[in-house]
Protein backbone atom coordinates (compact mmCIF):
# COMPACT_ATOMS: atom_id res chain seq x y z
CA UNK A 1 0.00 0.00 0.00
CA UNK A 2 1.24 3.97 -1.03
CA UNK A 3 2.19 5.82 2.23
CA UNK A 4 -0.14 8.43 3.12
CA UNK A 5 0.61 11.80 2.22
CA UNK A 6 1.49 14.33 5.25
CA UNK A 7 0.13 17.46 5.23
CA UNK A 8 2.41 18.49 8.35
CA UNK A 9 5.37 18.33 7.12
CA UNK A 10 7.50 21.68 6.67
CA UNK A 11 7.33 23.56 3.23
CA UNK A 12 10.78 24.14 3.60
CA UNK A 13 11.64 20.63 4.30
CA UNK A 14 9.78 19.72 1.06
CA UNK A 15 11.42 22.39 -1.30
CA UNK A 16 14.90 21.76 0.16
CA UNK A 17 14.29 17.40 -0.39
CA UNK A 18 13.07 18.26 -3.56
CA UNK A 19 16.51 20.92 -4.84
CA UNK A 20 18.43 17.62 -3.55
CA UNK A 21 16.91 15.21 -5.87
CA UNK A 22 16.62 17.74 -8.73
CA UNK A 23 20.03 19.25 -8.50
CA UNK A 24 22.11 16.22 -6.65
CA UNK A 25 20.83 13.85 -9.05
CA UNK A 26 21.28 15.83 -12.38
CA UNK A 27 24.82 16.51 -11.62
CA UNK A 28 25.78 12.97 -10.58
CA UNK A 29 26.14 12.52 -14.16
CA UNK A 30 28.74 15.29 -14.48
CA UNK A 31 30.27 13.49 -11.38
CA UNK A 32 30.69 10.47 -12.63
CA UNK A 33 32.42 11.42 -15.77
CA UNK A 34 34.84 13.18 -13.20
CA UNK A 35 35.18 10.21 -11.34
CA UNK A 36 36.34 7.73 -14.05
CA UNK A 37 38.91 10.49 -15.97
CA UNK A 38 41.31 8.78 -14.21
CA UNK A 39 40.00 5.70 -11.72
CA UNK A 40 38.57 2.65 -13.47
CA UNK A 41 34.40 2.91 -14.29
CA UNK A 42 33.43 -0.50 -12.18
CA UNK A 43 35.95 0.18 -9.47
CA UNK A 44 34.82 3.52 -9.17
CA UNK A 45 30.61 2.48 -9.13
CA UNK A 46 31.60 0.09 -6.82
CA UNK A 47 33.83 1.35 -4.15
CA UNK A 48 31.00 4.43 -4.02
CA UNK A 49 27.71 1.93 -3.54
CA UNK A 50 29.83 -0.11 -0.67
CA UNK A 51 30.67 2.53 0.99
CA UNK A 52 27.12 3.88 0.99
CA UNK A 53 25.53 1.01 1.52
CA UNK A 54 28.03 0.31 4.41
CA UNK A 55 26.87 3.58 6.22
CA UNK A 56 23.29 2.84 5.54
CA UNK A 57 23.64 -1.06 6.64
CA UNK A 58 25.48 -0.07 10.10
CA UNK A 59 22.80 2.94 10.96
CA UNK A 60 19.15 1.43 10.49
CA UNK A 61 20.27 -1.13 12.74
CA UNK A 62 20.90 1.55 15.22
CA UNK A 63 17.64 3.12 14.31
CA UNK A 64 15.32 -0.19 15.32
CA UNK A 65 15.50 -1.71 11.89
CA UNK A 66 15.41 -5.31 11.68
CA UNK A 67 17.77 -7.68 10.99
CA UNK A 68 17.16 -8.99 7.30
CA UNK A 69 16.80 -12.58 6.24
CA UNK A 70 18.48 -14.83 3.61
CA UNK A 71 15.51 -14.14 1.11
CA UNK A 72 16.25 -10.54 1.42
CA UNK A 73 19.60 -10.95 1.13
CA UNK A 74 18.09 -13.25 -2.33
CA UNK A 75 16.21 -9.99 -3.45
CA UNK A 76 18.94 -7.54 -2.83
CA UNK A 77 21.47 -9.58 -4.99
CA UNK A 78 19.13 -9.36 -7.87
CA UNK A 79 18.32 -5.76 -7.45
CA UNK A 80 21.76 -4.67 -7.01
CA UNK A 81 22.88 -6.54 -9.90
CA UNK A 82 20.23 -5.64 -12.52
CA UNK A 83 19.66 -1.72 -11.63
CA UNK A 84 23.42 -1.00 -10.38
CA UNK A 85 25.55 -3.23 -11.58
CA UNK A 86 23.71 -2.93 -15.50
CA UNK A 87 21.87 0.65 -14.72
CA UNK A 88 24.65 2.70 -13.01
CA UNK A 89 27.79 0.19 -14.25
CA UNK A 90 26.61 0.78 -17.31
CA UNK A 91 26.31 4.03 -17.55
CA UNK A 92 29.56 4.73 -15.68
CA UNK A 93 31.30 2.66 -18.54
CA UNK A 94 29.23 4.57 -21.00
CA UNK A 95 30.55 7.76 -20.09
CA UNK A 96 34.34 6.96 -20.74
CA UNK A 97 33.20 7.54 -24.69
CA UNK A 98 29.67 9.67 -24.47
CA UNK A 99 29.09 13.09 -22.61
CA UNK A 100 27.04 13.21 -19.41
CA UNK A 101 24.41 15.50 -20.68
CA UNK A 102 23.77 12.80 -23.57
CA UNK A 103 23.79 9.87 -21.04
CA UNK A 104 21.48 11.76 -18.99
CA UNK A 105 18.63 11.83 -21.89
CA UNK A 106 19.45 8.32 -22.41
CA UNK A 107 18.98 7.51 -18.93
CA UNK A 108 16.01 9.60 -18.67
CA UNK A 109 13.64 7.13 -20.83
CA UNK A 110 13.80 4.43 -18.03
CA UNK A 111 9.79 5.63 -17.35
CA UNK A 112 9.63 4.92 -20.85
CA UNK A 113 11.01 1.11 -20.53
CA UNK A 114 9.03 0.91 -17.35
CA UNK A 115 5.62 1.17 -19.31
CA UNK A 116 7.02 -0.41 -22.16
CA UNK A 117 7.85 -3.68 -20.18
CA UNK A 118 4.89 -3.69 -17.94
CA UNK A 119 2.48 -3.86 -20.46
CA UNK A 120 4.04 -6.98 -22.27
CA UNK A 121 4.81 -9.04 -18.83
CA UNK A 122 1.45 -11.27 -17.90
CA UNK A 123 -0.55 -9.09 -15.87
CA UNK A 124 0.40 -5.65 -16.67
CA UNK A 125 -1.31 -2.63 -17.10
CA UNK A 126 -2.43 -2.30 -20.51
CA UNK A 127 -1.35 0.81 -22.44
CA UNK A 128 -3.39 3.63 -23.04
CA UNK A 129 -3.28 5.68 -26.06
CA UNK A 130 -0.96 8.46 -24.21
CA UNK A 131 1.63 5.62 -23.23
CA UNK A 132 1.54 4.77 -26.61
CA UNK A 133 2.51 8.34 -27.64
CA UNK A 134 4.81 8.36 -25.01
CA UNK A 135 6.73 5.38 -25.78
CA UNK A 136 6.80 6.45 -29.63
CA UNK A 137 7.73 10.20 -28.98
CA UNK A 138 10.31 8.43 -26.11
CA UNK A 139 12.41 5.70 -28.66
CA UNK A 140 12.42 8.97 -31.25
CA UNK A 141 14.25 11.10 -28.94
CA UNK A 142 16.97 8.05 -28.93
CA UNK A 143 16.91 7.81 -32.53
CA UNK A 144 17.20 11.58 -33.26
CA UNK A 145 19.89 11.49 -29.80
CA UNK A 146 22.34 8.63 -31.17
CA UNK A 147 21.52 9.67 -35.24
CA UNK A 148 22.65 7.88 -38.62
CA UNK A 149 25.74 8.99 -38.72
CA UNK A 150 26.69 6.67 -35.24
CA UNK A 151 24.87 3.99 -36.12
CA UNK A 152 26.61 3.65 -39.12
CA UNK A 153 29.90 4.70 -36.91
CA UNK A 154 30.83 7.82 -38.78
CA UNK A 155 29.84 10.15 -35.77
CA UNK A 156 31.46 11.72 -33.50
CA UNK A 157 29.45 9.78 -30.56
CA UNK A 158 31.22 6.03 -29.89
CA UNK A 159 27.97 3.75 -30.76
CA UNK A 160 29.03 0.83 -27.98
CA UNK A 161 28.97 3.77 -25.13
CA UNK A 162 25.56 4.92 -26.54
CA UNK A 163 24.09 1.14 -26.73
CA UNK A 164 25.79 -0.16 -23.28
CA UNK A 165 23.47 3.02 -21.54
CA UNK A 166 20.38 2.34 -23.63
CA UNK A 167 21.11 -1.61 -22.23
CA UNK A 168 21.43 -0.03 -18.70
CA UNK A 169 18.24 1.47 -18.83
CA UNK A 170 16.94 -1.38 -19.48
CA UNK A 171 18.50 -3.04 -17.11
CA UNK A 172 17.67 -0.62 -14.24
CA UNK A 173 13.87 -0.59 -15.65
CA UNK A 174 13.94 -4.58 -15.27
CA UNK A 175 14.94 -4.46 -11.80
CA UNK A 176 13.03 -1.79 -10.71
CA UNK A 177 9.42 -4.09 -11.96
CA UNK A 178 11.59 -6.99 -10.06
CA UNK A 179 12.05 -4.44 -6.92
CA UNK A 180 8.39 -3.83 -6.66
CA UNK A 181 7.44 -7.27 -5.66
CA UNK A 182 10.34 -8.68 -4.55
CA UNK A 183 10.68 -9.91 -0.47
CA UNK A 184 12.82 -6.68 1.37
CA UNK A 185 13.03 -5.54 4.47
CA UNK A 186 10.16 -2.91 5.73
CA UNK A 187 12.72 -0.01 6.56
CA UNK A 188 13.48 1.65 2.97
CA UNK A 189 16.62 2.65 3.56
CA UNK A 190 17.60 -0.61 5.49
CA UNK A 191 17.07 -2.20 1.93
CA UNK A 192 18.79 0.35 0.10
CA UNK A 193 21.69 -0.28 1.66
CA UNK A 194 21.50 -3.53 1.28
CA UNK A 195 21.38 -3.50 -2.53
CA UNK A 196 23.88 -0.83 -2.53
CA UNK A 197 26.23 -3.35 -0.50
CA UNK A 198 25.19 -6.20 -3.39
CA UNK A 199 25.35 -3.84 -6.35
CA UNK A 200 29.37 -2.99 -5.35
CA UNK A 201 30.34 -6.06 -4.92
CA UNK A 202 28.82 -7.06 -8.06
CA UNK A 203 30.67 -4.10 -9.71
CA UNK A 204 33.61 -4.99 -7.38
CA UNK A 205 33.65 -8.46 -9.19
CA UNK A 206 33.21 -7.11 -12.75
CA UNK A 207 36.19 -4.61 -12.23
CA UNK A 208 38.32 -7.55 -11.00
CA UNK A 209 37.08 -9.85 -14.09
CA UNK A 210 37.75 -7.04 -16.57
CA UNK A 211 41.40 -6.59 -15.23
CA UNK A 212 40.59 -2.99 -13.58
CA UNK A 213 43.07 -3.24 -10.61
CA UNK A 214 46.09 -4.02 -12.39
CA UNK A 215 45.03 -0.37 -14.51
CA UNK A 216 44.57 1.21 -11.35
CA UNK A 217 47.41 3.35 -10.50
CA UNK A 218 45.73 5.53 -7.08
CA UNK A 219 49.29 7.65 -7.78
CA UNK A 220 47.76 9.19 -10.65
CA UNK A 221 44.06 9.47 -9.27
CA UNK A 222 43.59 13.45 -10.11
CA UNK A 223 42.24 15.50 -6.95
CA UNK A 224 39.15 16.17 -9.41
CA UNK A 225 38.39 12.36 -9.32
CA UNK A 226 38.84 11.95 -5.52
CA UNK A 227 36.15 14.93 -5.26
CA UNK A 228 33.26 13.62 -7.67
CA UNK A 229 33.85 10.39 -5.60
CA UNK A 230 33.56 11.41 -2.01
CA UNK A 231 30.53 13.21 -3.51
CA UNK A 232 28.62 10.63 -5.70
CA UNK A 233 29.15 8.89 -2.48
CA UNK A 234 27.98 10.84 -0.03
CA UNK A 235 25.71 13.47 -1.80
CA UNK A 236 24.59 11.66 -4.89
CA UNK A 237 23.79 7.85 -2.99
CA UNK A 238 23.34 8.90 0.96
CA UNK A 239 21.32 12.65 0.67
CA UNK A 240 19.80 12.26 -2.66
CA UNK A 241 18.47 8.71 -1.41
CA UNK A 242 17.60 9.88 1.81
CA UNK A 243 15.50 12.89 0.46
CA UNK A 244 13.83 10.60 -2.09
CA UNK A 245 12.63 8.26 0.41
CA UNK A 246 11.55 10.92 2.64
CA UNK A 247 9.46 12.96 -0.39
CA UNK A 248 7.56 9.51 -1.13
CA UNK A 249 6.09 9.84 2.58
CA UNK A 250 4.69 13.12 2.43
CA UNK A 251 4.10 13.97 -1.04
CA UNK A 252 2.19 11.52 -3.73
CA UNK A 253 4.82 10.06 -5.58
CA UNK A 254 4.31 11.19 -9.07
CA UNK A 255 4.89 14.35 -7.75
CA UNK A 256 8.38 12.96 -6.31
CA UNK A 257 9.35 11.17 -9.78
CA UNK A 258 9.14 14.30 -11.58
CA UNK A 259 12.85 14.42 -11.27
CA UNK A 260 13.12 12.36 -13.74
CA UNK A 261 12.03 15.24 -16.11
CA UNK A 262 14.06 17.46 -14.28
CA UNK A 263 17.45 15.59 -13.89
CA UNK A 264 18.47 15.37 -17.60
CA UNK A 265 17.79 19.33 -18.25
CA UNK A 266 20.42 20.05 -15.09
CA UNK A 267 22.91 17.04 -16.52
CA UNK A 268 22.55 18.77 -19.76
CA UNK A 269 23.33 22.18 -18.63
CA UNK A 270 25.82 21.00 -16.19
CA UNK A 271 28.04 19.20 -19.06
CA UNK A 272 27.63 22.05 -21.26
CA UNK A 273 28.34 25.03 -18.76
CA UNK A 274 31.30 22.73 -16.56
CA UNK A 275 32.93 20.37 -19.09
CA UNK A 276 32.80 21.86 -22.53
CA UNK A 277 29.92 19.39 -23.92
CA UNK A 278 28.52 20.09 -27.13
CA UNK A 279 24.84 21.27 -27.04
CA UNK A 280 24.19 21.41 -30.70
CA UNK A 281 20.49 21.86 -32.13
CA UNK A 282 19.75 18.76 -32.69
CA UNK A 283 20.44 17.59 -29.02
CA UNK A 284 17.68 19.81 -28.03
CA UNK A 285 15.32 18.83 -30.41
CA UNK A 286 16.04 15.40 -29.18
CA UNK A 287 15.91 16.20 -25.25
CA UNK A 288 12.98 17.91 -25.86
CA UNK A 289 11.16 14.87 -27.65
CA UNK A 290 12.85 12.69 -25.01
CA UNK A 291 11.61 14.61 -22.03
CA UNK A 292 8.25 15.03 -23.75
CA UNK A 293 8.09 11.46 -24.15
CA UNK A 294 8.65 10.43 -20.10
CA UNK A 295 5.66 13.28 -19.53
CA UNK A 296 3.15 11.80 -21.57
CA UNK A 297 4.04 8.16 -20.55
CA UNK A 298 4.14 8.98 -17.00
CA UNK A 299 1.21 11.47 -16.44
CA UNK A 300 -0.94 8.47 -18.91
CA UNK A 301 0.56 5.69 -16.67
CA UNK A 302 -0.15 6.89 -13.24
CA UNK A 303 -4.07 7.50 -14.46
CA UNK A 304 -3.82 4.05 -16.13
CA UNK A 305 -2.63 2.51 -12.87
CA UNK A 306 -4.65 4.29 -10.18
CA UNK A 307 -7.99 4.16 -12.58
CA UNK A 308 -7.23 -0.41 -12.09
CA UNK A 309 -5.19 -0.52 -8.93
CA UNK A 310 -5.72 2.66 -6.84
CA UNK A 311 -3.43 1.39 -3.73
CA UNK A 312 -0.95 0.01 -6.52
CA UNK A 313 2.35 1.65 -5.43
CA UNK A 314 4.05 3.01 -8.62
CA UNK A 315 7.11 1.75 -10.16
CA UNK A 316 9.18 4.52 -8.71
CA UNK A 317 8.37 4.25 -5.71
CA UNK A 318 11.59 1.95 -4.60
CA UNK A 319 14.24 3.24 -6.45
CA UNK A 320 17.64 1.72 -6.03
CA UNK A 321 19.22 5.29 -7.53
CA UNK A 322 17.97 8.31 -9.27
CA UNK A 323 18.69 6.99 -12.46
CA UNK A 324 21.41 4.56 -13.06
CA UNK A 325 23.48 7.55 -13.10
CA UNK A 326 22.27 8.81 -9.66
CA UNK A 327 22.46 7.29 -8.98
Amino acid sequence: MTQPVSENAPRWKIIAAFAAVYIIWGSTYLGIRFAIETLPPFLMAGTRFLIAGAILSAWRPLQGARQPVRLHWRSAAIIGGLMLLGGSGGVTWGEQTVPSGLAALLVATVPIWIAALDALRPGGTRPSGGVIAGLLLGFLGIALLVGPESLAGNGTLHLAGLLVIIAGSLSWAIGSLYSKEAPLPEDPLQGIGMEMLMGGAWLWLVGTVTGEWARLDLGAVSLRSWGALAYLTLAGSLVGFSAYVWLLRVVPPARAATYAYVNPVVAVMLGWALAGESLGPMTLVAAAVIILGVIITTTARGRTVAAAEPEAPPILARPVGAVPGDD
